[in-house]
């Protein structure tokens, strides 16, 4: 079967693509399996000697007569000849309000299909490029770049990357096409989210590279296999670490190189949800010996111990120990034993769960702020996962 192609305006399509039974260009444009069809500049071709397309769009003939066919409402919608034989004398081409009227319908049938554009890159301003969408000229903002670009020339200004972009062609979506106000916006990134997401899984392991901190968290560019930072995502400050963070930017800084776990994808948002303390062994859940080392250990001349029955509690303890045993299923709370460790873990007050399940009803916590270390008994009904959240709940509540 001959390939011939249908042009609404300058949109290119090979004939190919089209379902016989539809009945209108919209339904085309809005077919699922097409969603990622990327337009290519090679399907545009100027008018020559040698090969020249004479273009008819009837955008009302469609509907002049209900009861038309399918095939003959599509074929009445959409006509196109392609005929290399027709002279030059014979091609009239359309005044340029009506072509750009009909790129305009185009730029909305981008939009609302999600198709994938390959637009050139005409120059650039100081908020972003200048993107060439057949006779229209459409805004790229900056923040709307692929993060790949920045990644690879980390040393180059934003407008020294746009100058280096200028004449290549970028993928990318319409994402704002409005005819009225001349807005037509484009997004590098959301074409991109269109390609890679289907490549990544929740649990998915990245070397990633810090893009901004902000105080609410931190964005991290992910590397692909490819060796380019495609995606990016945030790290919240709960993920940053298992520590108590007051200030990411303590922590964190623009341009570090870090490992991250993909924890959630939202598609219908494209956001990425990452963490970074996912990767490390969670304190609540150490084993006891890793601190406190058993008799006869190499490590045992570590700690000292004290009687019991003069222990004095941390500072915060005591007000734990209340809260605790507001808890159904914590029937008791009890320091066991101190010791004093030759360094220094944290200033501050941290509490830790044993990985040794509760034996008798008897599970035992660790205290521990600076050199000191105290062992806590509780005597529970609980299981160990029930006594981890407990012991969260309680800590929310505690000042």
């Amino acid at each position: 079967m001959p390939v011939s192609t249908a042009t609404l305006g300058s949109v290119s399509f090979l004939s190919q693509l089209f379902n016989p039974d539809v009945s209108s260009l919209s339904c085309f444009l809005n077919h699922t399996k097409l969603s990622t069809l990327y337009s290519k500049p090679s399907l545009l071709k100027k008018p020559s000697s040698s090969s020249l397309y004479n273009l008819k769009v009837s955008a009302s003939s469609a509907s002049a007569n209900p009861k038309t066919d399918n095939s003959q409402q599509a074929e009445a919608a959409v006509t196109a000849i392609l005929d290399n034989s027709v002279s030059t004398d014979e091609i009239k081409p359309a005044p340029a309000p009506a072509r750009r009227s009909a790129d305009w319908k185009a730029a909305r049938a981008y939009l609302h299909s999600g198709f994938i554009y390959g637009g050139r890159v005409e120059g650039f301003n100081g908020g972003g490029l200048l993107v060439r969408f057949y006779s229209l000229v459409g805004f790229l903002p900056f923040p709307q770049l692929s993060p790949s670009h920045s990644c690879k020339e980390p040393n180059k200004t934003i407008h020294q990357i746009a100058k280096g972009l200028v004449g290549s062609i970028l993928s990318v979506k319409v994402i704002q096409a409005e005819e009225e106000s001349r807005k037509l916006i484009f997004s590098e990134k959301e074409a991109v989210w269109t390609k890679f997401s289907t490549q990544i899984n929740v649990g998915d392991v990245f070397e990633g590279k810090v893009s901004s901190v902000e105080d609410y968290g931190a964005f991290v560019h992910l590397r692909f296999p490819d060796g380019l930072y495609h995606l990016t995502g945030l790290v919240h400050v709960s993920e940053v670490s298992w520590d108590l963070v007051q200030d990411v930017r303590d922590i964190l800084t623009e341009g570090d190189d870090v490992r991250v776990k993909l924890v959630n994808i939202d598609r219908g948002k494209s956001r990425l949800t990452l963490s970074i303390k996912q990767l490390e062994e969670d304190p609540l859940l150490e084993t006891l010996d890793k601190v406190i080392p058993q008799e006869g250990s190499a490590d045992s001349d570590s700690l000292t111990t004290s009687n019991s029955s003069t222990i004095e509690p941390l500072p915060g303890l005591d007000a734990i120990f209340k809260e605790l045993l507001q808890e159904d299923g914590i029937n008791d709370v009890r320091i066991s034993r101190q010791g004093f460790e030759k360094r220094v873990v944290s200033q501050d007050l941290q509490l830790w769960l044993s990985n040794v399940p509760p034996s008798d009803n008897m599970f035992t916590l660790l205290a521990r702020a600076g050199r000191q270390v105290q062992e806590i008994q509780l005597a529970t009904s609980l299981d160990q996962e029930g006594i981890k959240k407990a012991l969260q709940r309680v800590l929310e509540r505690v000042p």
